[in-house]
C-alpha cells in the first residue's frame, strides 16, 4: 500500500474522525473507502467510452405494443423525403 499526504480542511477531516469513531473505524479506512468510490464512479466512468462496455439493464414492459416494422420503416423514409 502506498502511503500519501493529502492537505484537507479541518472541518471535513473533523467530520471522517467522527464517522469513523461512530462506525468504530479508522478515519484512514474511511478514506481509501471514499478513494475507491470515486475512481470507481467518477474516473473508470468517465474511461468507458463503448455501449459494450455497459451490462444491459431490463426496463420492463413496453408501455404500449411496439409498431410493425413496415409501419418503421415508413417512418423512416418520411424523414427523408
Amino acid at each position: 500500500m502506498k502511503a500519501i499526504t493529502v492537505h484537507v480542511s479541518e472541518p471535513i477531516y473533523r467530520e471522517f474522525q467522527d464517522f469513523a469513531k461512530r462506525t468504530d473505524r479508522k478515519t484512514a479506512e474511511l478514506i481509501r473507502e471514499a478513494m475507491e468510490l470515486y475512481r470507481t464512479q467518477c474516473i473508470r466512468q468517465r474511461e468507458s467510452h463503448s455501449l459494450l462496455d455497459h451490462e444491459p439493464v431490463d426496463m420492463g414492459k413496453p408501455l404500449k405494443p411496439s409498431r410493425s416494422r413496415a409501419d418503421l420503416l415508413e417512418d423512416f423514409l418520411d424523414d427523408r423525403i
